[in-house]
């Protein structure tokens, strides 16, 4: 395993743990920002894998602007998720 592989492993992990963050959090906003920490990581991995055109698009798209318009729908509503019960963690809703 060379040095380029074990970079795209890591990045491949960074996106995991932001997906998986992003779903958990109860912030609105931090889950918004956890999304495009993944878009962003995903168009840094197109990078590396020789795909600019398509990196590009993901960081404008993905990042730039999904992450925009979901900040501007959490300002104009409640940014915390209401406490009305406790309920499991995601694994176990499956």
């Amino acid at each position: 395993m060379n040095g380029v592989t074990l970079i795209e492993y890591l990045i491949v992990g960074i996106m995991v743990v932001s997906a998986v963050l992003a779903v958990e959090w109860r912030d609105l906003l931090a889950a918004a920002v956890g999304m495009a920490a993944v878009s962003l990581f995903a168009s840094l991995l197109f990078f590396m894998l020789q795909a600019p055109d398509v990196a590009m698009t993901e960081a404008a798209i993905g990042a730039a602007l999904s992450a925009a318009v979901f900040i501007f729908a959490i300002k104009r509503t409640q940014r915390f998720e209401t406490e009305e019960e406790e309920k499991p963690g995601w694994w176990v809703r499956w």
